[in-house]
């Protein structure tokens, strides 16, 4: 099994990503914090004055990680953003909600987005 088939806990995955952001000077906030073990992942990427991008971690047909968006490819506004961040947290509230301030676009996912 490759280490991109493997299951990562959710909150080890967190503690990564906030590492990987501290080093680069990229912020970012644990804005909720879910399961530990097994709480899905909802990240919102601020790209500044022109909207956010959510996307939601996913596995590909083959199981390998990857991201799904959750308010459609093009930018949206912080507003739709927070209502989709609402509905997610009120049907899941296992849910890890990651807020990262990218507005020159340097953060870069971990997987592919399918």
């Amino acid at each position: 099994m490759s280490w991109a088939s493997s299951k990562i806990k959710a909150g080890l995955w967190v503690h990564a990503q906030t590492r990987i952001c501290d080093l680069n000077c990229i912020p970012m906030m644990v804005r909720h914090m879910g399961d530990p073990d097994s709480g899905a992942i909802l990240l919102k990427l601020y790209r500044g004055p022109e909207g956010c991008s959510i996307l939601t971690q996913v596995r590909d047909m083959d199981g390998n990680p990857g991201w799904m968006y959750g308010g459609g490819a093009e930018l949206i506004t912080e507003s739709d953003g927070e209502a989709y961040i609402k509905r997610q947290l009120d049907r899941d509230p296992d849910l890890w909600v990651i807020e990262i301030e990218d507005p020159q676009g340097r953060y870069e996912l971990d997987g592919a987005i399918v």
